[in-house]
Parts: structure tokens; C-alpha cells; sequence
């Protein structure tokens, strides 16, 4: 019987990884579409991609699936095809391809069966992923942005906001998706005639976006087909300026793929430009940050004096500070906790 979870330590597979003498993709993929049976599937696709050598994080919910992996450059064809005749509705899926990537984003194969593949607070039965706004591709992304009759919303949290977004892009100003669909809604009050065009990483959070401010009553809503990974390969292969600048934010080891070369961020300790993220290196810690160089050596990878002297102490030691402590959120936490703007009525041109 095939066994259908890890069993190997994360360090020997990280090392595994670093070891590995052949070329890997780093791609996501998502879907909405109905699944009857979670767990069945997340077990036949588990199956299915370990035979591949896969590596990443998928989550399987009855409203579709969400996945981010890596896969061999020799089982890349082969991946894909399982994919596509893993469901009907998977058949021909966009695949994202990674736009600055080592291959070294991902070294462990998880599935896990979630209640959404995408969490976002929404209660209303009446709700419905049928309908939502219409797809833009990159060409028609810049014409919008260039014509200057449009709203351009940013759906995502705000560590990833902060190295990297589109021009004049409206942050909405928190740090999970749950909470930003009414504040979108909330923010956009009164401009129900609006162009607005919607985007996030890979399109699956402006997707539902979409149809959450369609079934909030606005009128004209667009979705970034793909987001920012098809965008930025979209608009290398057509030759167009990108009016993404920055980095866009990932979430597996990289932590961000250069767009362009714009540093818009600020080192969080020191106020240098910068926009490389990492997490403090005390693990009873590990929030997220942004750190230069000079600052990485200063604090040895920690986000305060706290942290670093933290690690300069005995393994056992920090295991008893830690004992009992929870991360949470504050791992991905650097909202701002600035004023919620509102937009008015007949200001956005």
C-alpha cells in the first residue's frame, strides 16, 4: 500500500533537495470546481504526483483546488497531463510558470483538505462563483491602467503590497483575505458604476474578489486572468513595459520573484531600500520582515537585539523560552494598521 503522507525529516529533505543535480519548475495552479469527495481526491492526487517527484503544498476543498509545486524539468509533460486528466475541469488549465525561480522553492509534498481552497469569510449561502467579473489579459491590463477610467485594486495582504504592485494600485489595508472583501466593498461605496479591475499573485484571490463585488451590486468588474505571474511572462512576450514595479511576493522559499528592478521598500530596521523578506531567525519568533544586508549581519537574521541574543543562547535554553508559545498570525503580519480610506463618489476621475 502506497503511503500517502511524508515520513522524512524536513532537514534530510532540504538537504535532499539542495543535493538534487537535475532542473526543477516552480508552478501554480488553481481551479474552481465542484469536488464531491475531498479527501478521495486529495489521496488519487497524492498518489498520482508522488510518482512524479513533486514537491509543494496543494490544498483540495469541494469548492476546487489551490497548488503551488515544483516539479523535475523530465516530469514536467508528464505532470501535466495527470493534472489534466485528474477531472474534466482540469483539462487544459493555465499553468502559472515562475518568473525568477531556482527551482529550489519547495522540498516536501503536501496535500491537505481545507473547507476552501481560498479562506474567505463569506457566510452568505446566495453566493456563487458562477458568476463573477471578466478576465484581462496583460495587454488589456495596461490599455485599462492607460486609460485612466479605472479603479485598480490590489487583493492582497500588505507585506506583499509593499515590495511590489501595480501603479496607482488601491491597497486594500489589511492582512487577510477575509477581512479585505467587505473592506473592499466598504471602500468602494457609491462608485457601483466603477470600472474596477481586481489582481493578486496567481488570480485566485481576485478571482472571487470578482464575484463578491459583482454580487455586492457593482457593475463593471475585471479580474487579472493569472495575476501577476501571467502578467509579468505576459508582457515579456508581447514587448510591453511592465506597470508592475517591484517584487511580487511568493509564498515558498523565495519569498518574492523580481518583476523589476524598482526597490520600493524600505529595510524595517535600519529605513534602507530593500526588499528582500525573511523570517527572524529565532524560532520562537520567526516573524516576517523586510532586512538588508547590513542589517542581517548586524542582527544575525533576527528582527530585534531580543531576537538575536535569543539565539546566541543554548539550543535547550531557547526550547524552554518557546515551550508553549504560538507564532500565529504576527508570521505574516506587517500591516500598517493605518486609516481605512473611502473612496468618494465621483473623485476617481
Amino acid at each position: 500500500m502506497a503511503l500517502l503522507h511524508n515520513r522524512v525529516s524536513n532537514q534530510e529533505l532540504k538537504q535532499r533537495l539542495l543535493q538534487e543535480t537535475f532542473k526543477r519548475t516552480t508552478v501554480s495552479f488553481y481551479q474552481y470546481f465542484v469536488i464531491e469527495n475531498p479527501a478521495f481526491f486529495r489521496d488519487f492526487l497524492y498518489k498520482q504526483f508522488s510518482r512524479f517527484q513533486v514537491f509543494g503544498r496543494i490544498y483540495v476543498a469541494h469548492e476546487g483546488i489551490n497548488a503551488q509545486v515544483s516539479v523535475p524539468e523530465y516530469f514536467f509533460e508528464a505532470f501535466k497531463q495527470a493534472l489534466y486528466a485528474a477531472d474534466g475541469a482540469l483539462q487544459g488549465l493555465r499553468l502559472n510558470i515562475a518568473v525568477d525561480d531556482d527551482g529550489k522553492s519547495f522540498w516536501v509534498l503536501k496535500i491537505k483538505v481545507r473547507d476552501k481552497i481560498v479562506a474567505d469569510g463569506i457566510t452568505d449561502e446566495s453566493f456563487s462563483m458562477q458568476q463573477k467579473g471578466k478576465y484581462v489579459n496583460a495587454q488589456e491590463m495596461n490599455d485599462l491602467i492607460q486609460g485612466g477610467d479605472v479603479v485598480v485594486i490590489d487583493m492582497r495582504n500588505h507585506y506583499e503590497y509593499e515590495v511590489g504592485h501595480f501603479e496607482n494600485a488601491l491597497e486594500i489595508p489589511s492582512d487577510t483575505f477575509r477581512e479585505q472583501l467587505p473592506m473592499a466593498v466598504e471602500m468602494m461605496k457609491g462608485n457601483e458604476d466603477k470600472n474596477i479591475v481586481m489582481y493578486c499573485t496567481g488570480g485566485i484571490r481576485c478571482e472571487k474578489a470578482s464575484a463578491y463585488m459583482l454580487h455586492k451590486g457593482f457593475k463593471n468588474v475585471f479580474h487579472l486572468e493569472g495575476g501577476i505571474i501571467n502578467y509579468a511572462q505576459q508582457v515579456k512576450a508581447i514587448g510591453q513595459e511592465s506597470k508592475f514595479i517591484g517584487k511580487n511576493f511568493v509564498f515558498d522559499n523565495r519569498l518574492g520573484e523580481r518583476i523589476t528592478e524598482h526597490v520600493i521598500a524600505k529595510c524595517h530596521q535600519c529605513g534602507a531600500a530593500c526588499d528582500t523578506h525573511t523570517n527572524c531567525k529565532n524560532d520562537g519568533c520567526h516573524l516576517l520582515f523586510i532586512q538588508c544586508s547590513n542589517c542581517a549581519t548586524q542582527y544575525q537574521g533576527c528582527c530585534s537585539t531580543a531576537c538575536s541574543e535569543t539565539i546566541a543562547l543554548p539550543v535547550e535554553r531557547q526550547k524552554q523560552l518557546r515551550s508553549g508559545q504560538e507564532n500565529g498570525v504576527m508570521i505574516f503580519n506587517k500591516s500598517k494598521q493605518r486609516l481605512r480610506p473611502k473612496i468618494e463618489p465621483g473623485t476617481l476621475g
